[in-house]
């Protein structure tokens, strides 16, 4: 496969997470830690270490057992743990505790934890504990990423991923953090942005990368067909249910499922979802036989779906469910950087697929590429340069064999264009390319048929 960019180093400097509800704490914390070149994060609740959790690529995390006023059975502690666990189970956990608390901080070790200090603390106890888990946090961390590049290069029948833009690394780190990790993923982004390569790759990178990979489009699944397909069925569960089936989840057990689109999912079908998630429990359609499934999920849509699940569209816990860490990659037009790697990598491809002498684009045709707004992404990208190569009479592809809108006009149409507008724009081209052939069209967007109806009746094209 094409691994374009290195996977990029982490930070020299230690950085440390700390949660606890008392200012003097957290600020003691700070004082001891930061003048030995450690950057300290500090938190006061468990939802905001969550949040910074997501956020940052931390080293060690500290914790409090209490965060709610005049609470001292240690329960916020455990249900933080867990989380955490959840997270990146190789994250050192230092707990903190008070003198009575003891008992609490053994079981935290037993769950999870790698260390406990009691308030108040040795300073260089405290000191010592942070620098020898860091260490070996960041030990275990270059040899993920090493492990992380062996196997996609050992990988086979992967996608080419070209990534060299700077809005690009964010992207490659946390699939070099994340892809080891059994962490459910929501992968975000405009369509055409290339969720499904990610998802690919977090799957061949990761330690279920030797079972299956099972992807489903939720987007072309009619809601009547959907509990089988997912959960599968028994025969006799209905009318056409002529033999046993089984669901994409147990076809996926031990792997990956990959479930695009999944925004579209019913939403009286989301509750089922959410109860294999938690669970890891299912029934197939007619059956009462209890299933246990162990599925990591991989998720993508191009929806907001904080906001569907604020317009009671999306379950707000399925929501909490899938998007342990969330990918979002940019669009093409916020990445030019990587346009001319991209551009030559599908001539290379498509001047081989269809025997044409073509070397190159003249300087006019890569100058349009660079300055158009490509609402269609990398997927409109490849497709205009098959287009162009299929078109193109000479020994380089000419800004006419693009079919773009001029360099003047494009830009400013699209930068003053909702994300809604482009799409209708895009599919309303395709669609006209096509002939209206809705099967073509379906295919050149990489959309489902019933997805690509569902968008025309909502464009009112």
């Amino acid at each position: 496969m094409l691994w374009r960019t290195t996977i990029p180093a982490k930070q020299e400097k230690t950085r440390v997470l700390v949660a606890d509800d008392q200012p003097s704490i957290l600020e003691a914390v700070e004082l001891l830690l930061a003048p030995h070149d450690i950057v300290v994060d500090c938190v006061r609740s468990p939802q905001e270490f969550l949040e910074a959790l997501g956020q940052h690529d931390y080293d060690v995390v500290l914790i409090d057992l209490n965060y709610t006023r005049d609470t001292t059975s240690g329960q916020e502690g455990l249900n933080l743990l867990a989380r955490i666990q959840e997270f990146d189970a190789r994250l050192p956990v230092i707990v903190m505790t008070a003198w009575g608390n003891i008992g609490l901080a053994v079981e935290c070790i037993k769950r999870g934890a790698r260390d406990f200090m009691q308030k108040p603390w040795e300073n260089e106890r405290l000191l010592s504990l942070v620098r020898v888990h860091a260490e070996l946090r960041q030990a275990l961390r270059r040899a993920s990423q090493l492990e992380l590049e062996n196997r996609l290069l050992r990988a086979e029948g992967l996608p080419e991923f070209i990534a060299s833009a700077p809005s690009m690394r964010p992207v490659l780190e946390l699939i070099a953090q994340i892809a080891p990790s059994h962490a459910n993923v929501l992968i975000t982004g405009e369509h055409g942005t290339g969720k499904e390569i990610v998802a690919r790759m977090l799957h061949a990178a990761s330690p279920r990368s030797r079972m299956p990979l099972v992807a489903v489009n939720a987007g072309g699944l009619p809601e009547g067909t959907f509990e089988s397909e997912i959960f599968g069925h028994v025969k006799g569960a209905f009318t056409d249910a002529r033999t046993d089936r089984i669901g994409r989840f147990e076809l996926a057990n031990g792997g990956t499922l990959f479930l695009d689109e999944i925004a579209n999912v019913p939403l009286r079908q989301q509750a089922k979802l959410l109860r294999v998630l938690e669970t890891g429990e299912l029934e197939r359609v007619g059956s009462s036989q209890t299933r246990r499934v162990d599925v990591r999920l991989l998720s993508a849509t191009n929806a907001v779906l904080g906001e569907e699940a604020a317009a009671g569209n999306f379950r707000a816990d399925l929501l909490f469910r899938i998007n342990t860490v969330e990918i979002h990659l940019p669009a093409l037009r916020d990445r030019r950087e990587d346009i001319p790697l991209l551009a030559a990598h599908f001539l290379n491809s498509n001047r081989s697929r269809y025997r044409k002498h073509v070397t190159g684009f003249a300087p006019a045709a890569m100058q349009l590429m660079m300055s158009y707004g490509w609402p269609g992404n990398v997927r409109e990208l490849e497709h205009t340069v098959e287009r162009a190569v299929l078109l193109c009479r000479g020994e380089e592809i000419e800004a006419s064999n693009l079919g773009l809108a001029s360099t003047r006009t494009a830009a400013p149409l699209f930068e003053n264009m909702s994300i809604d507008e482009m799409e209708a724009q895009l599919i309303a081209k395709v669609l006209r390319r096509c002939d209206g052939n809705i099967s073509q069209a379906a295919e050149s967007l990489g959309l489902s048929r019933a997805a690509l109806y569902r968008r025309i009746e909502k464009y009112g094209l």
